[in-house]
């Protein structure tokens, strides 16, 4: 009952509230349709503002765009008037030419070029035709003063150079001690080693330019390429700078000799040359190429422009001329005095090859740079070449030279300083050992060569000794000799490369041709003082008489004494024994076999002969007159000198 009542009141209700809301909704869109007829409206009014005011903003708009004109054309008229300012002070300072001030010419001519290429870009303005051809022929005109101003300062400031100025560049050798390489009565193979200090000092660069000139060289070379005249600038920098090197070296003493020119020379003569070739290889290398590259690069750093192949060309023929000469005597017949001047020629080489390769870098400079190589291993193989030559040239010796007195053989005091010598290059034969790839330590090397000289002299000694018609003479010359030799050893550096082993053997050797010497040389005489039987000392007449031993063969013996005894004397006196140790110690030694024999002989015999007639005939020497005249043996005095 409840709920059927309240049910009506209920539906009254909602249907009030949904009469409500059509109403509002109903108003809502009448409020709508007028807003939208307001609006509608007031855009019909918008428009036709818009309409009224298009004019207005037509004109203004224009306005503003011509003022906007106005401002560019007064700022092109004045970039145009500041151009042609510009063109007419440039163009008075290039009339005016280099030479009063060649920095300002330059500046005018990039000024121009800066308005060349102004014009060029600025194609529609009137009347630009017209000095953009002026100013075109303006900068072909000075151009051409560019180039005479080139050519001017490249002329004078390519001046060759005086040797005392390259000399003075180069560092000082050290003072050389003095060598004992002749003091043993020996000639000299070699003059001083020259170049010994120079290789490692620091050379002084030489001024082939002045530094201030090189900027304003730089400047016009620059100048010059960008006008498209490149092959001037590089045919004036490549002859002026070629000649000046030329003529400084045939300065200097350069000069280009061939292998029979080479042929024909003195030794003398040749030694000399090579001498100064080795300075002149240093001098060209590190301070006139070296310098010449230098210059080069900086006259056309940052320009594009084939400097390697300038500096080639003006290099070429003077690099040539200076390698001629060592390929000529790398070439010409070997000699063994040559060695010596090989290894300095090749240490030269050596020397120099990293510098040659810095400076002739790239593919225009390959034909200087593999010559300079090439030289190099030319000297190597010839020097080697020479070593076999040399000892081959020893070993078969066949000058008729013979010395009377037994003394050391012109021969061997040759080829001692010549092994000598060989020390003094012992870094330099390292490196040409090893160019031919031995595969040895250079020590063992150099002892295998030295080895090799040495025994061919000993080899060619043996035959020499036969010459001699005395054995004792024989075996005093071989005693020299071998002592020489080993004397030598001992005071060189060839010691520590042959070792103790060598020095002894050979020191054992001179003992022996000294053991042989006196048995051969005194045997005979010493059997003269020997009598068979005679019994002891203080033998009686009568015991003598009874041992066979008469009055008669006592005499007898005494003068075949003396008569031998002089005969030693006047032929051995004559002989020499130049070591005054070696002397000392053979007379010691032939004493202590003699003066005891002789002093018994006279002791136990004497009395046999005293007493008769004539006791100084027969007792002609006493001991003490032996002893002194044995002092007199191997001093090689001549016939008649012979002191009493």
């Amino acid at each position: 009952m409840g709920v059927e009542a309240e049910l009506p009141r209920a539906m009254d209700v909602l249907a009030r509230r949904a009469s409500a809301l059509r109403d509002a909704l109903q108003r809502s869109q009448g409020n709508t349709e007028s807003m939208v007829a307001i609006l509608g409206s007031f855009d019909h009014r918008l428009s036709a503002l818009e309409a009224a005011m298009r004019p207005t903003q037509v004109r203004t708009h224009a306005i503003r765009m011509a003022h906007e004109n106005i401002d560019k054309t007064i700022k092109a008229a004045d970039a145009i008037l500041s151009q042609f300012d510009i063109a007419r002070r440039a163009e008075a300072t290039i009339l005016r030419g280099p030479h009063e001030d060649l920095e300002g010419y330059l500046e005018a001519v990039d000024l121009l070029k800066g308005i060349a290429r102004f014009f060029s870009s600025n194609k529609n303005f009137k009347g630009d035709e017209g000095l953009l051809t002026r100013v075109n022929n303006i900068l072909s005109k000075s151009a051409l003063k560019i180039e005479e101003e080139f050519r001017q300062l490249m002329s004078t400031y390519s001046k060759p150079i005086e040797p005392d100025r390259l000399f003075d560049c180069l560092p000082k050798p050290p003072r050389a001690p003095k060598s004992d390489h002749d003091a043993d009565g020996g000639h000299s193979t070699h003059s001083e080693h020259p170049s010994k200090g120079l290789e490692t000092g620091v050379c002084r660069t030489p001024t082939l330019i002045p530094p201030r000139i090189l900027p304003l060289l730089h400047d016009i070379a620059q100048q010059l390429v960008q006008a498209g005249n490149q092959q001037s600038c590089y045919r004036i920098y490549r002859d002026s700078r070629g000649s000046a090197l030329e003529v400084s070296l045939r300065k200097l003493g350069v000069e280009k000799l061939s292998k029979d020119d080479v042929q024909r020379m003195q030794w003398e003569a040749l030694e000399a040359k090579i001498g100064n070739w080795t300075q002149f290889m240093r001098i060209a290398v590190k301070l006139l190429l070296a310098g010449e590259r230098r210059i080069c690069d900086q006259v056309f750093d940052g320009i594009t422009f084939n400097k390697d192949q300038c500096f080639a060309e003006l290099a070429g023929s003077s690099v040539l001329t200076l390698l001629s000469f060592g390929d000529a005597v790398a070439k010409s017949k070997r000699s063994p005095e040559k060695l010596f001047v090989l290894l300095d020629m090749y240490e030269v080489m050596h020397e120099l090859q990293p510098e040659v390769e810095e400076i002739f870098e790239g593919r225009f400079c390959s034909e200087m740079r593999e010559a300079a190589l090439g030289l190099t291993r030319r000297l190597a193989q010839t020097a080697q070449e020479t070593f076999a030559d040399f000892e081959e040239a020893v070993e078969k010796d066949t000058s008729k030279t013979v010395v009377q007195d037994g003394t050391v053989h012109p021969l061997t005091s040759y080829v001692i300083n010549y092994v000598k010598f060989l020390f003094d290059y012992q870094s330099t034969l390292k490196i040409l050992f090893q160019e031919f790839d031995t595969g040895s330590e250079t020590e063992s090397q150099l002892a295998v060569v030295t080895m090799k000289i040495m025994q061919a002299l000993q080899n060619n000694l043996d035959g020499k000794s036969k010459q001699y018609k005395d054995p004792a003479l024989t075996y005093i010359f071989l005693m020299n000799n071998i002592h020489y030799m080993v004397r030598s050893v001992r005071r060189s550096e060839a010691k520590d490369i042959l070792g103790d082993d060598w020095i002894q053997r050979h020191r054992r050797v001179v003992q022996q041709n000294a053991n042989q010497y006196k048995r051969v040389a005194w045997a005979k005489i010493l059997q003269t003082l020997s009598v068979p039987g005679a019994g002891s000392t203080g033998s009686s007449p009568a015991d003598l008489s009874n041992s066979g031993v008469s009055r008669a063969m006592i005499k007898e013996r005494f003068k075949s004494f003396n008569v031998q005894f002089e005969e030693l004397h006047a032929k051995q006196s004559q002989w020499t024994i130049p070591d005054q140790e070696l002397r000392e110690s053979l007379r010691l030694a032939v004493a202590e076999v003699l003066l005891p024999a002789y002093r018994s002989f006279v002791k136990r015999f004497g009395n046999l002969v005293e007493h008769g007639k004539n006791p100084n005939k027969y007792i002609r020497y006493s001991p003490e007159n032996v002893d002194q005249l044995l002092g007199e043996f191997f001093d090689g005095q001549q016939f008649g000198e012979q002191k009493r």
